[in-house]
Order: structure tokens, then sequence, then C-alpha cells
């Protein structure tokens, strides 16, 4: 029998949202009121963990009895930050930039029981290796698939992932933005088995 505990996804990322529809269980959508601005010579992979920590907490303080669900995602060229490019323009600048090189997109998980205060975390970690595509090639891309919301401007569910040699991962879900082998043993791990029936 599933837990009765009330599942609450603190993002406002519509990808998060329609990964977690796949498993098939009710959940609430709350906005995490958090800066997500990185601290001072803060690494990509701890700004990560600690944005999706912080976005749990700050929903967990508005619904208690429920399991929270923080998540965030920061790509690494190099240990550089690579943002949401926002425009086209800076769009075309990091799709320059990152052709040829290897990417490592740092997906942080936390799972909040904010009845017990009690929580789980992690980073699962993705390694991407750009094609050496032409400037062309990254007009084409973007007349067809808007990628300004998107970490490193490349989308792996569409058409991005034809931009890439290759990608290497534990969980296919975590580039998308919210790694659902992880969140499962997550939840079972609380009492919330997602196959319980």
């Amino acid at each position: 029998m599933l837990s009765n505990r009330k599942l609450v996804l603190a993002s406002t990322s519509r990808y998060r949202a329609k990964l977690l529809a796949r498993l098939q269980i009710p959940f609430e959508i709350v906005a995490p009121q958090v800066d997500e601005s990185p601290l001072p010579a803060e690494a990509p992979a701890d700004t990560a963990l600690r944005l999706a920590i912080a976005k749990a907490h700050a929903v967990g303080t508005l619904h208690s009895g429920a399991l929270i669900i923080g998540s965030d995602q920061v790509a690494d060229l190099d240990g550089v930050a690579i943002g949401k490019p926002g425009k086209r323009e800076s769009a075309v600048a990091q799709l320059r930039l990152l052709r040829g090189k290897r990417v490592i997109f740092h997906t942080a998980l936390c799972l909040l029981d904010s009845v017990s205060g009690r929580s789980q975390s992690r980073i699962v970690p993705t390694v991407v290796i750009l094609r050496s595509y032409t400037d062309r090639e990254i007009e084409v891309y973007l007349d067809k698939e808007s990628a300004l919301d998107c970490a490193g401007s490349a989308k792996s569910e569409g058409l991005g992932i034809a931009l890439m040699a290759s990608l290497e991962a534990d969980d296919p879900t975590a580039l998308i933005g919210l790694p659902l082998i992880a969140l499962a043993q997550m939840l079972d791990a609380e009492g919330f088995s997602v196959l319980s029936g």
C-alpha cells in the first residue's frame, strides 16, 4: 500500500514535474523561494547540492507532514559553472564554447521528511562530450529547438542529442533534471514505495 504522506516537488521546472509524473504517484508543486546564486569560489557540484537541500528545506517549512523533493543541476566545464543561456545569443556562445569539450552535469537531489527533519541527499553526475559541430549546425539546432532554459543549451531529450558525441550516466533521467532512480530509492527508505500498489 502506498504511503499516505503528501509528496511535494520544490521546483518550478516543468521538466522535473514531467519526470516525477513518470512515477505515477500524486504530488504537489511548490515554488521554493531560494536565491540560486553560487557562492564565491563554490565548485559547481557543491552549488547544485547546496541548492537542492535549500529548496527542500524552504518548502518543508511550509508543508509539515510532507516529503519534500528538492533538486538542482549545474553544468561544469573544467570547474566553471555553465548556466541557462536565457537568450539565443547566449545559447550560441555557450554551444561554441562547449563544442568538442567534456561537460559534467551535476544533478543534486534532496528528499526531506518535514516531520522528522531527516533528509537524504546525493549528486548524480552525467558526463557529456559534445561533438565538434559547426556554427551552421548550432543555428539550425536553435531554429528547431528552444533550449534557452537548459544549462549548456543542449537538451538530450530532444534534438540536442545530435550535438553529443557521448553521454555517460548511471541514471538517464538525471541529465533531464531529476534522477528518478535515486529518488525511488530515497522514497523507499522513507517507507514510501512507488511500486507498493
